[in-house]
Formats: C-alpha cells, sequence, structure tokens
C-alpha cells in the first residue's frame, strides 16, 4: 500500500483502522490521544500501563463516536478468574459497553484452554467483540496461523515486534501468513524502545532517522496492518503522525535505516530479549 493515510481492515473482523495506532503507557495527554485519533490514528490500546489520561481519552471519543475507534485492552493475567474483573472495572473506568479485542499478553506458548474459556465468556457476554494475541515467540506464529487458516483459532488479531534492529519476522513470521483470509497484524517496539533515535547509538558520520522512519518501515511491509507507537507528548504525537503523511520509505531510506538497525543489534542489547532474533 502506496498511501498510510487510508484506514485498512484490520483481519476479518470489519473494523477499520488508521496504520498508526497508540499506547497509553508513556504519558501523553487526553487532548494529544483525541487528536490523533480524529486525525486517523483511532486504533488506542490502553495496555501495560492503564494510564488514566488515556482512559479518558477513549471515553470521550467513544461518546462521539463509538464505531469511530477501535478500543483494546490487555491482559497478562495467567490465571482464568482474574481476566472478567479487569475487563469489567476497565469498562466502568472508560464509561463503554464494550471493548472491541481483549489482547491476552505476551504469551510464548498457546495460552492454555481455562483461560481461552475466560477470554471467550466475556465475548460471548458482549463485554469484548475479538481477542488477539501478542508473543515474545515469534516462532509460534507459523503454527497459531495454521490453526487460524482452518478456521480453529480463537484469535482474530496478532501482535509481536518488528522493527528494522529486529527483522527476524519476516523469516519466521511473514511467509508463514494464510494463503486465504489473513489475521490482523500488528507490531510493536517500532524505534526499538528509542535506541534508533539515540545519537550514542549510531554507525560513525550517522545521524539517527526521525521517529516517523521507524513507523514507515513497520507499516512498507505489507503484511503489517498498523504500528504501534507510544508518545509521551504532542511532539512526539506528531512526529508518529508525520509517518502517515510521508507514506512509504523510499529504497535510500530503507537501506540507511536498515543499516542503521544492524549496527545497533551487534552492539546493543535490547530492552527485553524475543525468541526468534
Amino acid at each position: 500500500m502506496t498511501d498510510f493515510r487510508t484506514p485498512v481492515s484490520l483481519g476479518t473482523t470489519g473494523l477499520k483502522v488508521g496504520r498508526l495506532g497508540i499506547g497509553s503507557s508513556f504519558g501523553a495527554s487526553t487532548k494529544v490521544i483525541e487528536d490523533a485519533a480524529e486525525r486517523g490514528a483511532n486504533y488506542l490500546y490502553w495496555g501495560s500501563i492503564r494510564r488514566p489520561a488515556f482512559g479518558r481519552a477513549m471515553g470521550n471519543l467513544a461518546r462521539r463516536d463509538r464505531a469511530s475507534v477501535v478500543l483494546t485492552i490487555q491482559s497478562y493475567s495467567r490465571v482464568p478468574a482474574l481476566i472478567a474483573p479487569s475487563v469489567e472495572i476497565s469498562l466502568r473506568r472508560v464509561g463503554v459497553e464494550y471493548f472491541d479485542f481483549l489482547l491476552l499478553g505476551k504469551w510464548d506458548k498457546r495460552p492454555g484452554d481455562g483461560l481461552l474459556e475466560a477470554a471467550l465468556r466475556l465475548k460471548e457476554q458482549g463485554k469484548v467483540r475479538h481477542l488477539m494475541m501478542s508473543t515474545h515467540n515469534r516462532p509460534l506464529l507459523a503454527s497459531m496461523f495454521e490453526e487460524y487458516d482452518k478456521g480453529e483459532s480463537p484469535f482474530d488479531v496478532f501482535m509481536f515486534r518488528y522493527n528494522a534492529v529486529h527483522r527476524g519476522a519476516e523469516k519466521d513470521v511473514f511467509p508463514f501468513l494464510p494463503a486465504g483470509p489473513k489475521p490482523g497484524i500488528l507490531t510493536y517496539t517500532t524505534t526499538r524502545w528509542g535506541h534508533l533515535l539515540d545519537p550514542k547509538k549510531m554507525p560513525p558520520g550517522e545521524t539517527p532517522p526521525p521517529a516517523s522512519d521507524c513507523y514507515r518501515f513497520a507499516l512498507s511491509n505489507e503484511n503489517v496492518d498498523v504500528a504501534l507507537c507510544g508518545p509521551a507528548d504532542e511532539a512526539q504525537m506528531e512526529e508518529a503522525l508525520r509517518a502517515l503523511e510521508r507514506g512509504p520509505l523510499k529504497p535510500d531510506e530503507r537501506e540507511r535505516i536498515e543499516r542503521i538497525g544492524d549496527f545497533i543489534y551487534g552492539r546493543h542489547k535490547p530492552n527485553y530479549e524475543d525468541l526468534g532474533d
């Protein structure tokens, strides 16, 4: 796709999303989130840190037009009985009747039946519409895609790390996507925890790429529907949104950011290890 400003369908869910999603953990204000959503970044992920300002933005936008935003709540719980109370508390805090996605976070193996049953029960009750899974074990996804292709997967969307430093998904995820209807694909850690923006981590003679180029890198892969950003303030949000205006990387831009990524990969450890890198 050559136009990042055009929303895409997220897998087979029927939901239309902007190509840039927003995560809640880094502290951007309610107004910054609301303004960005109204400019097309309508996938909102109340994730690892459920900041109140982000929750208020979700609620305000939903009251204006619930169908215009796609709201995700995450659970890291490994205890089935704890999932429903967490979701129900979050529904009350945001002031909505349902979340579009319940994300089961950081699964390096297929979630157990008890946990899936608890998640599916919330779906049956109308408190969440779809299920999503994130993983730090990307090779696991090949088997998850087989299950999806057979119509046996509880998940409609999958989320994993992909950036110019960690490009392993190009060999252990994307080639295994089903030939038929595909699940939605979200990617995160797009700036590699800011390493791609750090002048001290650059190859000799290189300046850091702008953050928008990091998002353009992920979105330039035809298999990626949404790349997550985590803005701390208005300036960071504006820089992320520039990716939508600038569109796919040109060949020379891709060569440069991959060269920088290769340099960082060999010299600076990731904040969190992923299987498959």
